[in-house]
C-alpha cells in the first residue's frame, strides 16, 4: 500500500502540470525499496517516462568523478593535500579576480597558495560558476571565454575569486578534478569512468557521449517561463567535446545511479564489486571544511538557475564529494547525510544512518525548481514513512 501512496504523490504532480515526467528509486541494505515512472518523457510527445528513461544528470557526475580520484589516492597516484601543479601544470597560470578598475578591465593577482585536490573535492579552491558569480559572468563576456558546458579547454581558464582555502563557493573544480585523474592514470575520463567505476557497477547506460539506442530513450529537456509554464529546449552536452566534463557531463538513469549510491551506502562495494576502501567512503562523508560552511548559491543568470539553498537555516557542510546536513531534516533525513544535484533538477541522498538512498530525475531549468523541489520532499518524506 506504501509504494501506491508513493506511486500517488508523484503521479500527482504529473497531473497537475508540475513536471512532464519523472523518474523515482531508492533502497537500502536490502536492495530496492522503491522504484516509479510517470508522466511523459517530454512535454510534447506521447512516449512515457520509463524506468530506464536516460537522463543528463549534470552535477551528478560529480560524485563519479570524486570517486574515480579517491581511487587514484588510495593508490598513491594523487595526494589530497600537495600542490595540484605537479600534476597539472597549467593551473599555475590561474589567478585571482579581485573585481575590475575603473575602465572596465579585470584586476588580476597570483593565488596566496597553490590549489590541492583537497580544495578542488571541496570547492575551496576559489573557482566558481558565471551562473552564481556576477562577476564572472562579466570577466567571461570580457575575455570571451565560452560557457562550461561547452566543454572547451577554454573553458576553465577562469580565475579564483578567493585565495585557495578561504571559503566555499560552488564551481568548476570537478572539472580540474577531471583532467587530474586523466593525468595521473593515462586515460581519457571517459575510459577511466568505464573501467573502473561503470563497468564493474553495471552502470551500462551511463557515459559523457549518447549511444543511437540510449537516445531513443531520453527525456527531453525543458525550461520554465516566468508564468510557470513548462516548453520543451534543445539541449545537449557536446558530443565530440574538447575534455569530458567530470563536474557535470554524464548522462544516466536512475537504475544506474542508484548503483553508484548503494556503493557508497555499502562502504564501497556493491554486489560483491570493491569500488573503494570503507575507510575511504568513510572520510568522503564527513565534514572536510572545518568552521566554512555551504553558502546559498545566489542566481546570475536566472534563466539557468534560481537561488540554490537546501534545507535553510541549517548548517551544511561538505565532504569529498557532496553536500552534508547537520541535523536531522523534516523528511526524515537523518544528520551526516549526504546530498547534490544536477542542474536539470536531478537531485540524490544518501543517509548512512538509516542505511537508505534515493533519486528523482526531471528535465527541467532553471535549477532549483519550487514544484521539483516540493516533489523531492514528498518522495523523500514517503520514503521514510515507508521504511
Amino acid at each position: 500500500m506504501k509504494a501506491q501512496h508513493i506511486d500517488q504523490i508523484l503521479q500527482r504532480a504529473v497531473s497537475e502540470g508540475k513536471v512532464p515526467g519523472v523518474v523515482a528509486v531508492a533502497a537500502n541494505d536490502n536492495g530496492l525499496v522503491y522504484q516509479g515512472a510517470f508522466g511523459k518523457r517530454s512535454i510534447d510527445s506521447d512516449t512515457p517516462m520509463t524506468l530506464d528513461t536516460v537522463f543528463w544528470i549534470a552535477s551528478m557526475s560529480k560524485a563519479i568523478t570524486s570517486v574515480a580520484a579517491m581511487q587514484l589516492v588510495e593508490k598513491g597516484k594523487l595526494q589530497l593535500d600537495e600542490p595540484l601543479n605537479r600534476v597539472l601544470p597549467e593551473l599555475d597560470s590561474i589567478q585571482v579576480l579581485e573585481g575590475f578598475d575603473s575602465n572596465g578591465h579585470p584586476k588580476l593577482r597570483a593565488p596566496k597558495k597553490p590549489i590541492t585536490l583537497r580544495h578542488l573535492l571541496t570547492h575551496t579552491a576559489g573557482f566558481t560558476y558565471d551562473m552564481w558569480n556576477a562577476d564572472m559572468v562579466r570577466y567571461m563576456e570580457y575575455e570571451k571565454i565560452p560557457g562550461i558546458i561547452e566543454c572547451k579547454n577554454a573553458s576553465l581558464k577562469t580565475p579564483l575569486v578567493f585565495d585557495p582555502g578561504d571559503r566555499w563557493e560552488y564551481g568548476i573544480n570537478i572539472d580540474w578534478v577531471g583532467k587530474a585523474v586523466e593525468a595521473v592514470s593515462g586515460q581519457s575520463l571517459r575510459d577511466y569512468l568505464k573501467d573502473h567505476i561503470f563497468i564493474p557497477l553495471g552502470m551500462d547506460d551511463t557515459d559523457f557521449i549518447i549511444h543511437p539506442e540510449a537516445r531513443s530513450r531520453m527525456a527531453a529537456m525543458h525550461q520554465r517561463d516566468n508564468n510557470g509554464v513548462l516548453n520543451r529546449v534543445d539541449f545537449e552536452v557536446p558530443q565530440e567535446p574538447e575534455f569530458f566534463m567530470g563536474g557535470g557531463g554524464l548522462y544516466s538513469t536512475a537504475e544506474d545511479y542508484l548503483k553508484f549510491l548503494q556503493m557508497l551506502l555499502h562502504g564501497g562495494t556493491f554486489k560483491g564489486v570493491r569500488i573503494l576502501k570503507s575507510e575511504t567512503v568513510k572520510e568522503m562523508g564527513i565534514n572536510q571544511i572545518g568552521d566554512l560552511n555551504v553558502l546559498t548559491m545566489r542566481s546570475a543568470i536566472p534563466s539557468v538557475t534560481n537561488d540554490v539553498e537546501f534545507f535553510p537555516g541549517m548548517v551544511k557542510k561538505w565532504g569529498l564529494g557532496y553536500m552534508i546536513t547537520t541535523e536531522d531534516a523534516p523528511t526524515g533525513r537523518s544528520a551526516g547525510s549526504l546530498a547534490w544535484a544536477g542542474l536539470g533538477n536531478t537531485y540524490y541522498w544518501i543517509d548512512p544512518v538509516k542505511r537508505v538512498t534515493g533519486v528523482l530525475l526531471t528535465q527541467i531549468l532553471p535549477f532549483a525548481d519550487d514544484p521539483v523541489l516540493d516533489l523531492l520532499a514528498k518522495f523523500e518524506t514517503a520514503i521514510y514513512e515507508q521504511l
